[in-house]
């Protein structure tokens, strides 16, 4: 096989979770970036019904190595669910051509702010159709590298059913980009980064996409382009292959040409974080901003989520959704308390923040439900980066493996524990793998929701 379609199977191995260690006196120093000729600005692309935040340790790992962070870019897609039928409009849902145009707009702009001639992109899941689609389009001369992440290239079902749906791969959109004896563009670099079996959008079985025993007409080669490099990372899941420090390691050497002298992220001494209030109109995930929203951060002990003093931060949002900036320290856990419209109090429990970031997005916990009516409290564990495989990972909640999660392949990116009254108030641990979060069990009676919500 030519080596410009090879397939290399790579163990996800164990590359650290942790930040780097401080040293005594001192902060260690980030690495030169890469010598092997300069690299070009990057864009970041997210996926179906995601945010420009899930790249945040991303960009950290990035600036860890040497890349200045005005040399990045992560694009923020007004409605990031696709519609159910590409041809038909639906409300706070974009069309395959909703997403080109913003990722064109997006390059344009991230030429200009740093006079590059080409640009490299990076995209998770449903981002890769966007990055294909401009390339394709006639943007291929703007871009010097792809990188599709767990994109379904070829279809999360490849089926006569839903002809217009972006993620057929017999439908009209993907059956457009694969045509022809390659499946890349000409004069663009592609790499393709996909699991060993363990992301659920690239099955056989339809009983990830609610059809049980049907066959979907896909592989878990689907992510794979004739034409790329196509690289399997493992046993990672759907969204591990864009956001795991091994597909870093990746995405790194690809466009630098050379390894990445760390994989570890490098603390700051000075950490200012900031971001956006997005919303859900109609029950949709969206990334439209959400002015009046009130948000309260506070310093919590690790080891029992209690507030260590008032508030350190506070604020209402205007019309851009924006919250910060707000100055905290690098150790810090911190508790995020958003108070939207027509939403519940959130209280959103984060691990310390190694490194300063803008894109700390925001979104208020959808509204209780009937399954909730006779919990005290609701406490949810959140993965945004990846999701929970039993028994792959360590995955405890509250001192158990949580009974919402289902084991093999990883499906579940969130698990919830209802509380009788009698334990409002009590400490929830979340622990995932190494990284553990320490929440508070709020009334449920009063509106508010609790979240634990992890960053690696």
């Amino acid at each position: 096989m030519r080596l410009s379609r090879r397939t290399i199977l790579l163990g996800a191995g164990s590359l650290p979770f942790a930040v780097a260690s401080l040293r005594t006196g001192a902060l260690a120093q980030t690495a030169p970036a890469a010598q092997n000729g300069p690299v070009p600005p990057i864009l970041f692309v997210h996926g179906n019904g995601d945010y420009d935040a899930l790249w945040m340790t991303t960009l950290w790992r990035m600036e860890s190595n040497g890349i200045a962070r005005d040399r990045m870019m992560a694009i923020n897609f007004t409605d990031p669910l696709a519609r159910s039928d590409d041809k038909v409009e639906q409300a706070n849902r974009s069309s395959a051509e909703d997403q080109r145009r913003e990722l064109a707009a997006a390059i344009a702009e991230l030429k200009r702010r740093t006079g590059a001639a080409r640009v490299a992109l990076v995209g998770s899941s449903r981002g890769g159709n966007a990055i294909r689609n401009v390339i394709r389009s006639g943007g291929a001369g703007d871009v010097s590298h792809a990188v599709l992440c767990g994109t379904p290239n070829h279809g999360v079902f490849a089926t006569d059913d839903q002809p217009n749906n972006e993620f057929n791969g017999r439908g009209p959109f993907l059956r457009g980009l694969n045509e022809g004896e390659s499946e890349v563009t000409p004069g663009v670099a592609f790499l393709t980064l996909r699991s060993d079996g363990m992301d659920k959008y690239a099955q056989a079985d339809g009983r990830f996409i609610g059809k049980p025993g049907t066959p979907t007409g896909v592989t878990n080669e689907g992510p794979e382009l004739k034409g790329a490099t196509n690289l399997v990372l493992g046993a990672l899941d759907h969204r591990e292959v864009a956001f795991h420090p091994r597909a870093f390691r990746e995405i790194y050497k690809f466009i630098a040409g050379s390894e990445p002298a760390r994989i570890a992220i490098v603390p700051e001494q000075v950490v200012r974080l900031n971001g956006l209030v997005t919303g859900t109109p109609g029950g949709v995930q969206t990334n439209r901003p959400v002015a009046g929203a009130t948000v309260d951060i506070f310093r919590v002990d690790p080891d029992t989520g209690e507030r260590k003093g008032s508030a350190v931060h506070s604020a209402k949002t205007g019309a851009d959704g924006r919250w910060g900036p707000a100055q905290v320290e690098s150790g810090w856990s911190l508790e995020f308390v958003l108070t939207s419209p027509d939403a519940p109090t959130t209280h959103i429990y984060r691990s310390p923040f190694p490194r300063s970031s803008d894109v700390v997005h925001l979104r208020a916990a959808r509204p209780l439900g009937p399954a909730d009516k006779d919990a005290g409290a609701v406490v949810i564990m959140s993965r945004p980066r990846g999701y929970f495989g039993l028994p792959r990972d360590v995955v405890l909640f509250d001192g158990k493996e949580p009974a919402d999660v289902k084991p093999g392949v990883p499906t579940d990116a969130a698990a919830t524990l209802r509380l009788p009254a009698t334990e409002i108030g009590r400490n929830i641990v979340a622990q995932f793998d190494e990284e553990r979060i320490v929440a508070r069990a709020w009334p449920a009676a009063e509106n508010r929701i609790a979240i634990a919500e992890l960053t690696y």
